[in-house]
């Protein structure tokens, strides 16, 4: 089944996603390497595709785990959750209808 992982980021923490993001990236192209990954990517913190200094306000991802549970893990585990970078995650079971 897909889930969304719905990250918030911690005020002040673009430093931390910019040196955590490689592995953050490393663990994404795992799940798309193993064809689960849907979609993923930051939100910015500003109506900008560069926000700049600004930075970003959280992140979403949906891909498919075998359960709620294994996806809560795997967002538990994300680099960006033990970096500090991510103040808050909400895992949902996600329900695709387009495309």
């Amino acid at each position: 089944m897909l889930y969304a992982i719905i990250a918030s980021d911690a005020p002040e923490s673009l430093e931390k996603r910019l040196a955590t993001r490689p592995a953050h990236l490393a663990r994404l192209e795992q799940l798309k390497n193993e064809g689960r990954l849907v979609l993923a990517g930051p939100h910015p913190a500003v109506d900008s595709v560069d926000p700049g200094p600004a930075g970003f306000s959280g992140s979403l991802i949906v891909a498919e785990f075998e359960s709620l549970t294994a996806a809560q893990s795997w967002a538990d585990a994300d680099p960006y959750r033990t970096a500090g970078v991510y103040a808050s995650v909400l895992v949902k079971p996600f329900k695709q209808v387009l495309p």
